[in-house]
C-alpha cells in the first residue's frame, strides 16, 4: 500500500489525491492528519521489510527439499526476528 492508500483507508469521504491535497465527491478540500496517516504506515511497515527480505518461493522449496522443515523454518524465523511484528 502506498500513502495514497492508507488515506483513501482512514478517511473514506477522500475520493481524489492531487498534489498532496484530499478532496470528497463533491471536490471540497478534506483536511487529514499526515502524522496518524505515517502512524499507520509505520504499524505495517514490518510487512514490506519482511517481504523485501524473505527467500524466493523457489529458493524456499529448495531449502525445504534440501534442508527439510526446520532449515525453512530458521530462514524464515530470522527474518521475522530481525523485523518483528508490532505490539
Amino acid at each position: 500500500m502506498n500513502r495514497a492508500d492508507f488515506i483513501f483507508k482512514l478517511y473514506p469521504q477522500v475520493v481524489t489525491l492531487r498534489d498532496g491535497i484530499a478532496y470528497d465527491d463533491q471536490n471540497n478540500v478534506v483536511e487529514y492528519d499526515p502524522a496518524l496517516v505515517d502512524a499507520e504506515i509505520a504499524k505495517t511497515e514490518y510487512k514490506r521489510q519482511r517481504a523485501a527480505e524473505y527467500p524466493s518461493f523457489a529458493d524456499q522449496f529448495d531449502l525445504l527439499y534440501h534442508g527439510g522443515y526446520d532449515a525453512w523454518k530458521a530462514a524464515i524465523d530470522a527474518v521475522k526476528t530481525k523485523y518483528p511484528k508490532p505490539e
